[in-house]
């Protein structure tokens, strides 16, 4: 995962919003021509991993459907209202040129691929406290002249499957092909979010919000969202007349999303459709569509009207929805559209990986608290202790978070859990270690020692004439002089480490094999001299009282 070195924006108590970094729209997933997408993944991971949204729960706010019908366009207007954090005049001056997301007129395509703000909102709920990072989300429309179905699909799929509020971009009104590319462009996701352990009441996505653009006729049906709720109402009506067909199409939707609703937006004015010149200025707007437009806004941004993205009944956090990022992209990379089977495996992969994730997180935030790099040495069998109980910790974790695929599919991610801790235990114990201040000595220790001794056995044996033994103990004297040495330089330099490392182990295997027993015979020739001295005064001290 990637770093994010974007400056966080301190922010009051009281403010609304955190701006995690000032970068503008990130191409996230490319269009690279041939009709294939690629993910985009290190630009990706710099807006979802940073600090601020990577732990934090996400609201990813989608817009989707046909080719220049302004979804761009619309999302700049969600930028104002974030960026100035929805208070009285978010909207902007009415000569304000409108910025952010890349946006123009004519017939030509302008936007391709998936498009992403790179600048996350965090916004806390004064009723809750809880924190979320609100994401915007730009798509590639569809239908236009250079695509084909499948690549539409793609989008839209995508688009629907990793969004919590997914806006559907209609021109005029609801026509039964807008619900039938519908129907075809959810029922991927819809297959891939549902499993067995899914219950019958379980819905896979969360919001969808029908904007009709240009809305003309505000005498049957008003402008805004009671108007649209109406309007919708009458759409997604069941009757028996119905055809099958059309009948299936509304119940398809009604068990895709927790909650659909409308909005009717109407016509921007002849200065917006019809001048080259149009930059964005409020002013060159209608009134009744500035009106209806800082309605709208706050409809889907609100505090009350956030939904946080939930796959399985999960809220995902930015760590996450990275990993369903990838293995959607996985799968969507074929040539044909994939199997059903495919998608939901992606899902439960991705499922399982965010846990594992989450429970490796956690053991290594646990171990650190005791045996961290900023921790000093501690005991092995209190770090072993401590690592046991960290374990319990992490896998109680994993187990709590709800999964996709059953208990045999988590099975082989819960292995991977338990083999990264076992490994990362037996770090945790080297650098430990390494902390001991005695064994980081043992070997200058170690040699010290040797050359004192062969020193003073020098001496005696030169005192003694005894040549020979004399020549071979100043032979040793000079090997642990020159050994210490070297040591010293290579440590120092940090060069040829592995140099330094065989004399540690050789220094080793003399301070265990030799000096480790003799200490140990001296430490108890020592103590039955002084226990035999003991008991002789005490016999001493009786003769004499008797």
């Amino acid at each position: 995962m990637g770093d994010d070195k974007s400056m966080k924006t301190d922010l009051q108590q009281t403010e609304m919003f955190e701006v995690v970094d000032n970068r503008g729209p990130v191409n996230i997933i490319k269009d690279n021509g041939d009709h294939s997408f690629s993910l985009c993944e290190n630009d990706l991971a710099a807006i979802l991993m940073g600090p601020a949204v990577r732990d934090t729960k996400v609201v990813v706010v989608s817009v989707a459907g046909a080719f220049r019908k302004g979804k761009s366009f619309l999302l700049d207007f969600f930028l104002r209202y974030l960026v100035n954090e929805g208070r009285e005049g978010w909207e902007g001056e009415p000569s304000d040129k409108l910025t952010g997301f890349n946006w123009r007129g004519g017939s030509a395509r302008d936007t391709s691929g998936i498009w992403m703000w790179g600048t996350p909102f965090v916004r806390t709920n004064s009723k809750t406290g809880e924190k979320v990072a609100i994401i915007l989300m730009d798509t590639q429309g569809a239908f236009d002249n250079q695509s084909i179905v499948k690549d539409s699909a793609t989008v839209f799929a995508l688009s629907t499957m990793l969004s919590s509020i997914q806006v559907y971009n209609i021109s005029q009104m609801i026509r039964e092909d807008d619900l039938q590319h519908l129907h075809l462009f959810t029922d991927y996701g819809r297959l891939a979010m549902e499993d067995d352990n899914s219950s019958a009441d379980e819905k896979p996505f969360q919001r969808l919000e029908f904007l009709i653009r240009d809305w003309a006729i505000a005498y049957e049906h008003e402008n805004g969202a009671v108007g649209g709720g109406e309007y919708l109402n009458k759409i997604l009506a069941i009757s028996e007349t119905q055809h099958d067909e059309l009948q299936a199409v509304r119940h398809h939707i009604s068990k895709c999303f927790e909650k659909v609703g409308c909005f009717l937006l109407p016509h921007p004015g002849k200065k917006v459709a019809g001048s080259p010149n149009f930059k964005g200025e409020l002013q060159d707007m209608d009134e009744d569509f500035v009106d209806s437009l800082k309605e709208f806004v706050p409809y889907i941004l609100s505090e009350d009207n956030l939904t946080a993205k939930k796959i399985h009944g999960v809220a995902l956090k930015g760590k996450d929805l990275l990993h369903y990022f990838k293995a959607y992209m996985s799968i969507y990379q074929q040539d044909n559209m994939p199997e059903p089977k495919t998608m939901l495996r992606a899902t439960a992969e991705a499922n399982n990986l965010a846990a594992l994730a989450s429970a490796q997180e956690l053991y290594t935030a646990e171990m650190d608290k005791l045996a961290g790099s900023s921790s000093g040495y501690v005991n092995e069998t209190d770090l072993l202790t401590h690592h046991a109980t960290c374990c319990d910790i992490a896998e109680k974790d994993f187990k709590a978070v709800r999964k996709m695929g059953g208990d045999d599919f988590s099975l082989s991610y819960l292995n991977k859990l338990t083999d990264f801790m076992e490994k990362e235990v037996e770090e945790y114990l080297k650098q430990n270690e390494s902390k001991n201040i005695f064994n980081s000595a043992r070997t200058p220790i170690t040699l010290f020692i040797i050359l004192s001794v062969a020193y003073v056995i020098h001496g005696i044996f030169a005192v003694l004439y005894i040549g020979p033994l004399a020549f071979m103990s100043n032979l040793v004297f000079w090997g642990a002089m020159l050994t210490l040495g070297v040591w010293v330089v290579l440590k120092w330099k940090g060069e040829y480490p592995e140099y330094a490392d065989k004399i540690d182990d050789v220094a080793q295997q003399i301070w265990e094999q030799g000096m480790t027993p003799l200490y140990a015979v001296l430490i108890t020739t020592g103590t039955t001299i002084v226990l035999a001295q003991a008991a002789k005064k005490q016999s001493v001290k009786s003769k004499k009282r008797s």
